[in-house]
C-alpha cells in the first residue's frame, strides 16, 4: 500500500510540475508516458485516468489542490533515494518542455522546501541540478512569502478541462 501511495505521489508531482506554469504541453505529457512505460515510476496506476482526475482536481480549485500536495508531500515519510527521486521527477518535468520559466523555478523551489535532503546530497547524485538550488529560501517567512506569492500569482489555473488524455493514443519520440 506505501508503494501505491508513493507511486501516486511521483505521479501528482510530476502533474503538479506540468500544470504550475498554467500550461500543459505535449512534452511534459510524452516525458509521463515514457517514465511509465520505460522505468515502471507509477507503477501499476492508470495513469491516463489519474492524470485526468487530477486535472478534474486541479479544475475545480487549483489553490487547495496545490497546497494539498504541499501538505502530502511535506507529511509523506520519505527516504533519502525517495527524496531524490521526487526531485529528478520534478526537474525532468519542469525541463520536459524545453523552457523553464521562474513560476516554474518558484514552484520547485517550494516542493524543495518540503523536503528533508540537503542541497549537497542532491548536487553530488544530480550536479546538473546545482542551479535549481541557489540560495534563495533564507527564512521562514522568505519561504512564507515565496509560497503566497506563488498562490497569488501563478495558482489561479484553469487548464483545458475539455481535453482527455489518453496517454496509450500518445506517441514518443526518441532523440537523437
Amino acid at each position: 500500500m506505501e508503494t501505491l501511495k508513493f507511486e501516486k505521489l511521483m505521479l501528482k508531482t510530476a502533474f503538479a510540475c506540468m500544470a504550475c506554469d498554467g500550461h500543459i504541453d505535449n512534452k511534459e505529457i510524452r516525458l509521463i508516458k515514457r517514465l511509465h512505460e520505460e522505468r515502471h515510476a507509477f507503477g501499476d496506476i492508470d495513469i491516463s485516468m489519474e492524470i485526468n482526475s487530477l486535472l478534474t482536481s486541479l479544475n475545480n480549485d487549483s489553490v487547495l489542490f496545490m497546497k494539498d500536495y504541499f501538505s502530502e508531500l511535506s507529511t509523506f515519510k520519505l527516504s533519502e533515494a525517495k527524496e531524490l527521486e521526487v526531485i529528478k521527477i520534478a526537474i525532468d518535468t519542469i525541463n520536459s518542455d524545453e523552457k523553464v520559466e521562474y513560476s516554474e523555478i518558484k514552484f520547485f523551489k517550494v516542493i524543495r522546501s518540503k523536503l528533508k535532503i540537503k542541497n549537497d546530497q542532491i548536487v553530488a547524485k544530480h550536479p546538473e541540478f546545482e542551479t535549481y538550488l541557489e540560495e534563495d529560501i533564507i527564512s521562514d517567512s522568505y519561504l512564507n512569502r515565496l509560497q503566497a506569492d506563488y498562490f497569488d500569482s501563478h495558482v489561479k489555473l484553469n487548464l483545458n478541462s475539455s481535453i482527455s488524455y489518453d496517454l496509450d493514443s500518445i506517441k514518443i519520440k526518441e532523440k537523437k
